[in-house]
Parts: structure tokens; C-alpha cells; sequence
């Protein structure tokens, strides 16, 4: 139990921090503003592997881009083969039973566990259980120098 609100202390701090603009997207060149969202308030959009649900991704006063999303895998689905990207991510595990691929291993992950995912590392998650296991991402892109 500590590990979740641990956890969730840590996306609503980074969320409050970047000051957040209700479903903005970063093409639009606005800056996100202050915003609460509740899981409601966030429509699941299907997946061939479960489905997604984008709150933000928008430019903040420090970051070129702050990204804030939640997967839901089915059984037996991962959303990608392991691929790098050159920004880092962090994943909370909400529901469900999840590994995570962490340096070259699988490694379980249960409710509550926190990974952080370094640039350009190959990386990916699977639902190992017998229901939808649900995931939130936190992605973040430096502003340029």
C-alpha cells in the first residue's frame, strides 16, 4: 500500500509541478496549465491489445514535452517487442500481474511498482496474468539546447 501512494504521489507531483492543460497537445505551441483529471473524465480508446488512455502530452514551461498516459493490456499482450527511444520513462503498475523487460531480464512487477526506463535502453512490459492489467506512463522530452 505505501508503494501506491508513494507512486502517486510521484505522477500527481510531476503533473502539479509541470502545471497541466487539460488534454492539450503539444502541436498547438500552448504551455500546460494547472489541471486535475479524474479516470473518468478519460475516455479509453481500444487497442489491438487493450486500450489507452492519453490525458496530456504538451510543452511545459521546461520541458519540450510532458506525457501522461495509462495502458490496459489484455492477457497475454504487450504493447511493443522491446524498442528504445532516446527519452526516459517511468510506469506504475496499477492492476493486473505485469513484467517488465529491465535490462536485458524479465523481471515481475506487482501493484504498486514503480519502473524507470533509461534513455536508449530496450524496454517493454507484459501482462503474465488472466485479466487486463493496467500500467501509467510518465514520458518526459527535454527542452532543447
Amino acid at each position: 500500500m505505501r508503494v501506491r501512494v508513494l507512486a502517486l504521489a510521484l505522477v500527481l507531483s510531476a503533473a502539479a509541478a509541470a502545471g497541466l492543460l487539460a488534454h492539450r497537445r503539444a502541436d498547438d505551441g500552448l504551455l500546460m496549465k494547472s489541471a486535475l483529471f479524474t479516470w473518468e473524465s478519460v475516455p479509453e480508446v481500444a487497442t489491438k491489445v487493450g486500450g489507452r488512455r492519453t490525458v496530456f502530452a504538451a510543452p511545459t514551461a521546461t520541458l519540450d514535452e510532458l506525457e501522461y498516459h495509462s495502458t490496459t493490456l489484455n492477457p497475454g499482450q504487450s504493447p511493443h517487442p522491446p524498442h528504445t527511444h532516446p527519452n526516459e520513462e517511468i510506469l506504475i503498475i496499477k492492476s493486473g500481474e505485469v513484467e517488465a523487460y529491465v535490462n536485458g531480464t524479465w523481471q515481475r512487477a506487482p501493484v504498486g511498482s514503480l519502473i524507470f526506463y533509461a534513455t536508449m535502453v530496450p524496454h517493454t512490459v507484459r501482462n503474465v496474468g488472466k485479466v487486463p492489467a493496467t500500467y501509467h506512463v510518465v514520458n518526459w522530452k527535454a527542452k532543447s539546447k
